[in-house]
């Protein structure tokens, strides 16, 4: 037969699980953000491009999932642009 289990235990176990998955995501993002910032440190356009587009896109799940405050992602976005934009004027 079956123990009960409390609705605590269960809790703490589902967000156990979440914590896991949502630093997981955010590493990503971290790995993701540093390429693209060294990619302007390098001034390489054509690898910033490419690294903004995989950010944005990652910053963008994060924030469908709840990782991230949608305002959040949009002020990085936001940075991130300002950042790439002015390499591309400088070019």
């Amino acid at each position: 037969m079956a123990t009960k289990q409390s609705s605590a235990e269960k809790r703490h176990r589902q967000s156990e699980e979440r914590r896991i998955r949502n630093k997981s995501a955010k590493s990503a993002i971290k790995t993701s953000v540093k390429k693209f910032t060294t990619s302007i440190q390098d001034k390489d356009a054509g690898a910033a491009e490419t690294n903004l587009r995989e950010t944005i896109k990652k910053l963008d799940t994060a924030a469908g999932k709840g990782i991230f405050h949608k305002n959040t992602v949009a002020r990085k976005k936001s940075r991130m642009q300002k950042l790439f934009n002015t390499l591309k004027t400088a070019q």
